[in-house]
């Protein structure tokens, strides 16, 4: 019997059993649909951050930080430390130190109480520069964003998220002009940020000042809590990382690079970064999710031996008529690779049919700008690998099945 046949009656014998073969595959079915949502909406989610960060952000911005790298819990403090001074900006603004920076931005922040009239709110105070309109894609919906000379005057001027004003400027039309008070200072309103602001990040409780204001008359000291510097092309990012490193380290008399008091992150880094972080949840839930395909693979063992048991006389009469051991064995081995195969298509097709309904939703229902994504090679392994689930577990039921001696197998009842 050639293995044309031999498919040929597998695929006749499941659809006698219609029924017991969609149970059957349930199983798999629901494993693979799992892997395949999981992995099309974290490529999504992945796309979409990674987008935001290079599209609002970009690519080409580096933050230094004060306190070196955190290595555990207790260095997270590190944040807050007076290692990034005015001295470290202008020795990278030096083109021999640094010949790749093109912008670079101090920049401070805190928790802050701003008030007006009798309303009071606490937002987070951001000491910023006019860079931030390039480097965070900031602008102000109503008034105007931070000028150079706000900056270089220290001028008692702000610039606040909508909920800021919102919460104090409940009943005023006008608010461009206003003042509020912070720290006993009072600050001009010169311009209010639209609601979810323009930034990868949400500056709708911000309230941003120049950094020479915030520190002088709110924060009291004279060091930075975040340096953003941003390099003239994507390709000179890494090389810049090594000069600002270089320079800073010579600004502070360090020989020891383990004696870092700062640390040098770029975008790219926070990219590859949160690939990592997000592979490995992928994984962590695709392992969850591929525990239906054994607990499949299990109920179609043991439904094989069902269909084994129940066609005994089929497989005498089959033997009696010239069958051989290998013709049994293909055919239960067929069965079991066919039912698991067929169950990878279906799980294929209803995870991407989710995931797609799913990124619907988000577009529909929300301001994000989802892509929806079919993981082409989840897709191939899942065929690959639920077809494999039927050749493991469908081998013993078939050479159980292709051992069972003609004779006894007509006189079974």
């Amino acid at each position: 019997m050639n293995l044309k046949y031999s498919l040929k009656t597998a695929v006749t014998g499941l659809a006698s059993h219609k029924s017991r073969s969609i149970l059957t595959i349930l199983g798999i079915v629901i494993g693979i649909a799992s892997i395949i949502l999981i992995m099309s909406l974290g490529e999504g989610a992945r796309n979409l951050i990674v987008g935001e960060i290079r599209g609002q952000v970009g690519s080409r911005v580096v933050e230094i930080r004060p306190g070196g790298t955190p290595k555990g819990m207790t260095q997270m403090l590190a944040i807050f430390s007076d290692s990034l001074t005015q001295k470290d900006i202008d020795a990278l603004k030096v083109k021999g130190n640094v010949p790749n920076l093109s912008n670079i931005m101090p920049m401070v922040f805190s928790s802050a109480n701003a008030t007006f009239g009798n309303e009071i709110y606490q937002a987070t105070l951001y000491g910023m520069t006019e860079l931030a309109t390039e480097m965070y894609d900031l602008k102000a919906d109503t008034g105007r964003f931070l000028e150079e000379d706000d900056v270089k005057s220290n001028a008692s001027v702000a610039v606040i998220g909508s909920k800021v004003k919102d919460e104090l400027f409940k009943n005023e039309y006008q608010v461009v002009g206003q003042k509020i008070k912070i720290k006993g200072r009072n600050f001009k309103v010169i311009g209010v940020m639209p609601e979810g602001g323009q930034s990868a990040f949400s500056f709708d409780e911000a309230i941003i000042v120049p950094y020479t204001s915030a520190q002088q008359y709110v924060l009291g000291y004279k060091y930075f809590q975040h340096v953003i510097v941003e390099a003239d092309t994507e390709a000179n990012v890494s090389k810049m990382v090594e000069d600002i490193t270089l320079t800073i380290r010579d600004s502070h008399d360090i020989t020891d690079p383990e004696k870092d008091d700062f640390s040098v992150t770029s975008m790219i880094d926070a990219i590859k970064t949160m690939d990592t972080v997000m592979n490995v949840l992928a994984l962590l839930i695709t392992s969850v999710a591929a525990i239906s395909l054994v607990v499949g693979g299990v109920g179609i063992m043991n439904i094989m031996f069902v269909s084994v048991t129940e066609r005994t006389r089929e497989i005498g009469l089959r033997k009696a008529l010239g069958a051989t051991n290998q013709d049994i064995l293909l055919q239960f081995l067929f069965e079991a690779v066919i039912l698991t195969a067929l169950g990878g298509v279906i799980g294929i097709i209803i995870g991407a049919s989710l995931s797609l309904i799913v990124s619907i939703g988000i577009v529909k229902f929300t301001a994000y700008d989802w892509v929806f994504t079919f993981p082409i090679g989840a897709a191939i392994i899942g065929i690959v690998v639920s077809s494999l689930v039927g050749l493991v577990f469908g081998i013993y039921p078939a050479r159980e099945a292709s051992k069972k001696s003609p004779m006894e197998a007509l006189r079974y009842e």
